[in-house]
């Protein structure tokens, strides 16, 4: 039993009494610790502004949300972008590399990719829920935009990822290369060492350089503007539920420009043909 709990203000003895006898900051016994939580919609804003401008940090990106009309300050701003996992990227000395870690090339610039199963491209990222933020993990095809496979969980640890690639490798064909970024995950053993057991090249980004995974960030748009701010999902359970119906959408039934208003399915099962999609990384 802590010592605050052993106050009693029904008891004929005064508080300041009380907490002089049990040797207790009086103030303590006011404070109501409040629960902090990010805001999702600002959390979505800023997660926007970082894509679209990854060089701008909280001070930058707070100036931007004020020119908006939205009323908040760096601090709140530095708080979200922490909790997200999200800072400007500019170039650093590299005092030391990776231990145990290996950064692989990237191997998309000016490749011609106009094959299914040719690249696939991979990512994370953050979800907001009431309970705090869950992760998403997807892998689509680059040819046809197809999503090969996904999977949600509250931890980013390499072994989610890899459940991920295992159930979209058991489905379809074994692409020749798949690109990722250089996060923790994608350059550990178990990772690496999988994709070579697999015979899968390993592509990543460059260190900044998220226009290297172009499609796989469209992804994550297309995923929050189209479906998800339209429902108010409040669990893992609800919320894998309606990734489950979107996926089956944008698979089926979304039509994309670029793959001249066919289905992802359409392209990568050949029903109907896509012009060749020329990749060049922006250097």
């Amino acid at each position: 039993m802590t010592r605050i709990a052993m106050i009693d203000n029904k008891s004929n003895i005064s508080i300041k009494r009380q907490s002089e006898l049990l040797n207790l900051n009086r103030t303590s016994l006011y404070y109501n610790p409040k629960e902090r939580s990010v805001d999702s919609c600002i959390a979505n804003i800023i997660y926007e502004i970082w894509l679209s401008k990854p060089f701008y940090g909280y001070r930058k990106i707070t100036a931007l949300l004020l020119r908006l009309g939205h009323i908040i300050n760096h601090k709140t701003v530095l708080r979200i972008m922490s909790e997200m996992g999200i800072q400007a990227l500019y170039p650093k000395p590299k005092l030391s590399k990776k231990s145990g870690q290996v950064v692989h090339p990237y191997l998309l610039k000016e490749m011609i990719i106009d094959l299914p199963n040719q690249v696939w491209a991979t990512d994370i990222t953050y979800i907001k829920l009431p309970s705090g933020f869950v992760y998403l993990i997807a892998f689509i095809d680059i040819y046809s935009r197809h999503i090969q496979s996904w999977s949600i969980s509250n931890t980013m640890d390499v072994y989610f990822c890899l459940d991920a690639l295992k159930s979209g490798l058991c489905h379809y064909e074994a692409p020749s290369i798949i690109n990722t970024d250089q996060g923790s995950q994608f350059t550990s053993t178990s990772w690496v060492e999988y994709l070579v057991e697999q015979n899968i090249k390993i592509s990543m980004d460059g260190v900044g350089r998220w226009s290297d995974n172009i499609y796989i960030e469209r992804l994550w748009r297309t995923i929050k503007h189209e479906h998800l701010c339209f429902y108010d999902v409040t669990s893992i359970k609800e919320l894998t539920e309606s990734i489950k119906q979107f996926v089956y959408f944008y698979n089926n039934e979304r039509v994309h420009q670029s793959l001249c208003y066919a289905t992802p399915n359409e392209v990568y099962h050949g029903i109907k043909n896509a012009k060749p999609l020329l990749h060049y990384s922006v250097r």
